[in-house]
């Protein structure tokens, strides 16, 4: 799906919150993508100034606007950054626009599963609670770990965030726990700590306390950039894919 010169026209929604500008700076390392539209909330101070002034970078002349419909027409990928209270709207006007849509928003109510199933059989859909590749690594470390490891091992969770995360474990953290619980089994319990404060991007522990010895692994983000060029390398690759489910270790090892 591409445009003029071969080009993905590409659509973020959230582009005046912290992802979204990290994506609009990163964008030109993507020369595949153009920038279709960037989308912000009704009444947000930034709607209509330049996306690429807003996010520290060169004006790009795609100023941030408000309208979903309007942003997904012809459109031939989302990005969405923005917050859960929107996220059923947005999968909703991607699946019906035939958009390829990548929700890395956190935080959704439970009855998003049903809605991203119906939209999964219409279009390419990747719900990504961390867009990192090293945290997907990370994943199926945590599963194999806890598949080897024996019930007699603890399984704990822990997160640090900037003081302004809204929800708690965070998105990752339960997908850490996920898979946790993937690899060892329906039975398996995980325990979540979770910690707030200053400018933390991200930090992520698996701790497997056993008798005698105990096992870590972990992924620490210090750049937000490392999320946004692992979102539009993984965009790049889910506007390549039939209509379906897909997650971010579906990525690795992709150019």
């Amino acid at each position: 799906m591409t445009g003029a010169a071969g080009r993905t026209r590409l659509v973020i929604i959230g582009a005046a919150g912290r992802m979204g500008t990290s994506l609009v700076r990163v964008l030109g390392e993507f020369p595949q993508l153009q920038l279709h539209a960037a989308l912000g909330s009704a009444g947000s101070a930034a709607l209509g100034r330049d996306s690429g002034e807003l996010a520290g970078a060169a004006p790009n002349g795609v100023p941030v606007s408000a309208g979903l419909e309007a942003g997904l027409r012809g459109a031939h990928l989302a990005l969405d950054f923005s917050t859960a209270a929107g996220a059923a709207a947005t999968v909703r006007a991607c699946a019906g626009a035939r958009v390829p849509l990548l929700l890395g928003t956190t935080g959704l109510g439970p009855g998003m599963p049903a809605l991203l199933q119906g939209a999964a059989s219409q279009i390419p859909l990747m719900v990504a609670a961390n867009t990192s590749l090293g945290v997907a690594l990370l994943l199926d470390l945590v599963r194999q770990a806890a598949a080897t490891l024996g019930a007699d091992f603890d399984i704990q969770v822990q997160e640090t965030h900037h003081r302004s995360k809204l929800d708690a474990p965070s998105g990752t953290a339960l997908a850490l726990g996920a898979a946790a619980i993937e690899g060892r089994g329906a039975g398996a319990a995980v325990g979540y700590a979770s910690l707030r404060g200053g400018d933390v991007v991200g930090e992520h522990e698996v701790h497997f306390l056993g008798p005698g010895e105990r096992i870590r692994l972990a992924h620490s983000a210090t750049d937000r950039s490392v999320f946004a060029r692992g979102a539009l390398r993984a965009g790049c690759w889910l506007v390549r894919q039939g209509p379906g489910s897909y997650r971010i270790g579906d990525v690795r090892g992709e150019k």
